[in-house]
């Protein structure tokens, strides 16, 4: 059985995410905790009930979801995987950080692990397949585990809506094909993880979702 914790931090109310099993492995999903105590709620977290982190993993690199990449790398000192495409992404945080109020942001470690489509990730029994889905940013992935039938998929889907495409590296046209040649062929009753926002599923995206009117 694997576990999915979410909170939402910083202004733009990012979702991070947990995943852990039940041997209390766990992985940390785009932190993007930025605030002493959003760092302390998330550590609190991991901590009592045990968890012991082996990766950060990032869905793409815009600031709000890597703003506690620093803190979490130096905190557990795990491997930090992100698509090359994205790491321009990356780094050019530390420019603009201030703009948004983030003036005491901690720039982000390089990555040890770069992701490719199609690859298998296994941490206890965590397991994940990596599947591209740019468009939003040049380097977006998503995480699907399909044993127990969830996607953490950042900001490619939300519940009613999709990604925005007007930040540096954002195409509407290659977002589509993200969302209806690789998210809309997951099975109908996937869960959908955004990164910002509540929950769907592929089901009820494929029906309803604003992306079906462009």
């Amino acid at each position: 059985m694997i576990s999915v914790q979410k909170f939402s931090f910083n202004g733009f109310q990012e979702n991070t995410y947990v995943v852990f099993d039940q041997q209390k492995n766990c992985v940390v999903i785009d932190p993007g905790c930025y605030e002493r105590h959003e760092e302390q709620e998330l550590l609190s977290f991991i901590e009592e009930n045990g968890l012991t982190p082996l990766a950060l993993l990032n869905t793409h690199a815009h600031i709000d979801h890597v703003l506690g990449n620093q803190f979490v790398l130096e905190t557990f000192s795990i491997p930090f995987y992100l698509h090359e495409n994205d790491l321009n992404t990356l780094h050019s945080v530390e420019n603009y950080a201030h703009l948004y109020g983030f003036g005491a942001y901690k720039k982000s470690p390089h990555p040890t692990h770069f992701l490719n489509d199609g690859n298998e990730l296994v941490f206890g029994s965590i397991k994940f397949k990596v599947k591209f889905t740019p468009g939003h940013a040049p380097g977006h992935v998503v995480f699907y585990n399909e044993e127990n039938n969830f996607v953490i998929n950042g900001d490619v889907l939300f519940n009613g809506s999709f990604g925005r495409v007007d930040l540096p590296g954002g195409d509407l046209e290659t977002l589509k094909n993200s969302i209806f040649n690789v998210m809309f062929k997951l099975p109908d009753e996937t869960l959908v993880y955004c990164g910002h926002g509540s929950e769907t599923t592929i089901g009820k995206e494929k029906r309803s979702n604003y992306i079906l009117q462009f």
